[in-house]
């Protein structure tokens, strides 16, 4: 089955629902699925960036980080 006749039958199935509890489900789970996406990208572009920076050398020993975390906490 393509995409575009599950769309299809979606939309008839939810024409036909008047279960408000069953389209706001519906409706969460459309929403919590572009949010994943939205979360994903942000994911992506950090671990993109920390490569990057790797690549370039700017690291932080592990006594730098240490020191920076402790200061960070008021340590």
């Amino acid at each position: 089955m393509k995409a575009t006749d599950i769309k299809q039958e979606l939309r008839t199935l939810i024409e036909k629902e008047n279960d408000l509890h069953v389209l706001e489900a519906i409706k969460t789970l459309l929403v919590k699925s572009s949010l994943d996406q939205v979360l994903k990208e942000k994911l992506t572009s950090r671990a993109k960036r920390a490569e990057e920076d790797i690549r370039a050398g700017n690291l932080y020993s592990r006594e730098e980080l240490e020191k920076k975390m402790d200061d960070k906490l008021g340590l």
